[in-house]
């Protein structure tokens, strides 16, 4: 039986999106990152103590309970619309131009998911507030909800757009030439990212003249990494949480650190976090993931051009049409948590790769371990989290396992 020349289009992108996928991985990721190989985590009672362990586990237990029950109900409210009678519905009493519908429809079905998981966004955000862990008001809040909500639909909506519109004008080639165009977008949206989105929700400034500013420049000098300014966020008005990053590639690389990371740790605690944040910009993590991203839309265009029709119901449905906005969305959150592991796995080879470089040009792993410390207990971080939970959901190392690194690279 002959396939359709539609389906062969799309075969061929899925093919071409996975083997990109997985010569990229094996090029680019570092998948043995540890000299003399990671060792087991260490010791929990070397490195908390009894009641502290305690208060990060029972804070974790109810956030897990509360976070992945978030993620379950808007699994199933984006596969009961996008899979049932209801979205459809729902999508074909829109009105307008056809990418005027394809944006209501991304709207409306946001709205209706926020709604049905915003009772655990609530226990999540109490559960936070009782435990110390943030200060911020409930209408600032509920501002970045909003924010947060809006940013999701508009970007929805820009790859929708194009997935729709060119399967409207290019009826047999649209997953090649959309999975090229999202392509693209994947690599724009992480260069501008920095300057677009980021500005949000938090305001920032640069790190003062001082101590730590210097010894910052000359460790980025030391990792061979070009940095004009280092930038410190205001985010103790939102989280008692330490936190630095690097985002953005290339003219809008920046590193941040948490105004309460600057303000709280040691000099030589500090300085560790700089060094691992520096050590993803000399590798060029961020565009590492945005390349990876590239391969991960072109893979995903080519599944959605052969699931699409075949799951579309007793109606076939085609890209095309602005009604296939739910059934392409609930196919989306499908994949999404189905390929958290692979994107996760990725993740924690690379944060560390990324705590070795911090140690080997500190060379101060007292430093690290004294950190890693005050990073778990501002989080409330759970010292041993379920297995299942943390190969399926843990973008970093345990804090247990990066100590153990650190001594095992000291030769304790």
């Amino acid at each position: 039986m002959s396939i359709p020349p539609e389906r062969r289009v799309a075969l061929a992108v899925t093919a071409l999106g996975a083997l990109a996928f997985v010569v990229l991985a094996l090029v680019l990721v570092p998948w043995h990152p540890v000299p003399g190989g990671t060792p087991g985590p260490a010791d929990a009672g070397s490195v908390f103590t009894a009641a502290e362990i305690q208060r990060g586990e029972d804070f974790s237990r109810w956030a897990r309970i509360w976070s992945r029950s978030s993620l379950v109900v808007s699994v199933l409210v984006a596969c009961g619309l996008g899979f049932g009678p209801w979205g459809r519905r729902l999508a074909a009493r829109l009105r307008g131009w056809w990418w005027v519908r394809v944006v209501l429809a991304v709207a409306v079905l946001a709205v209706v998911g926020r709604v049905l998981t915003l009772p655990f966004a609530v226990l999540l955000r109490r559960h936070v507030l009782d435990h110390g862990l943030s200060h911020q008001a409930w209408s600032a809040f509920a501002l970045d909800l909003v924010k947060n909500e809006l940013v999701g639909i508009v970007a929805t909506s820009i790859v929708l757009v194009i997935l729709v519109g060119c399967a409207r004008r290019w009826h047999r080639a649209w997953p090649a030439v959309a999975g090229g165009l999202l392509g693209v977008l994947v690599l724009a949206g992480s260069f501008v990212y920095p300057v677009v989105v980021e500005p949000l929700f938090n305001s920032f400034s640069s790190l003062e003249a001082g101590p730590l500013r210097t010894e910052v420049l000359e460790l980025a000098t030391r990792e061979n990494v070009p940095v004009d300014d280092v930038l410190v966020a205001d985010a103790s008005r939102r989280t008692t949480t330490l936190n630095a990053y690097v985002s953005g590639f290339g003219g809008t690389r920046r590193v941040v650190l948490y105004d309460n990371l600057v303000q709280d740790v040691p000099r030589d605690q500090a300085l560790s976090v700089v060094a691992h944040e520096l050590a993803h910009a000399r590798h060029d993590d961020v565009l590492t993931g945005s390349l990876l991203g590239v391969a991960g839309a072109v893979f995903g265009v080519g599944l959605l051009g052969l699931l699409v029709g075949a799951v579309g119901g007793r109606r076939s449905l085609t890209m095309g049409d602005p009604v296939v906005v739910p059934l392409v969305l609930a196919l989306v959150a499908l994949g999404t948590v189905l390929a958290t592991p692979v994107e996760n796995g990725i993740s924690r080879r690379i944060e560390t790769r990324a705590d070795v470089d911090a140690l080997e040009v500190t060379h101060d792993p007292g430093a690290f371990v004294g950190v890693q410390r005050q990073l778990a207990l501002h989080s409330l971080a759970d010292p041993t989290p379920p297995a299942w939970s943390q190969w399926w959901f843990g973008s970093h190392p345990t804090t247990l396992t990066r100590i153990a690194i650190a001594r095992q690279l000291a030769g304790e």
